[in-house]
Formats: structure tokens, sequence, C-alpha cells
């Protein structure tokens, strides 16, 4: 079995309001080093599969169609073994 760890960020340039909110969050506490903060979201998915290169096609397909918005959203991943 194969597990892709998925992380998906907002582009460059595109605003992130909740990067924005952590960011201020942190200053208010006295973290004042800070210089900025992006949030994203990573998921894990396990996959039924043994061959890599189709758990990339698929986890491909699955960033495309729905873990990622392609017009504001970039994605990476890793594909290991479970």
């Amino acid at each position: 079995m194969l597990r892709a760890i998925v992380t998906v960020m907002l582009k460059k340039g595109i605003f992130d309001p909740q990067g924005r909110a952590v960011h201020n969050g942190l200053e208010s506490i006295g973290f004042e080093g800070v210089k900025q903060v992006r949030v994203g979201k990573q998921l894990e998915i396990d996959l039924n599969l043994t061959d890599r290169a189709e758990a990339k096609k698929m986890v491909d397909e699955m960033c495309d169609k729905m873990l990622a918005n392609p017009v504001v959203e970039s994605f990476s991943y890793e594909i290991t073994e479970v």
C-alpha cells in the first residue's frame, strides 16, 4: 500500500487572509521576528496501490479535479510506502 502526502498552498502573489491573521496573532503575543505566514493544507491519502507511477497519475488527477484550485493554488506531493 502507498500513501500520498499532498500539500496545497495558495500561489505566490495571492492574498492569504488566514496567513495574515496568524501573523497578526503571533505579533500580538510577542513574536515580533515573524516576517510572513502562509496557511495551506496537507492531506494524507492511503492508496490501495503498489505501483508508484499509477499512484502519481491518480494523485495528479485528484489534485487537478478536486484537491487544489489551479487558478489560485499550487500543490506538491510525496508518495511513500505505508
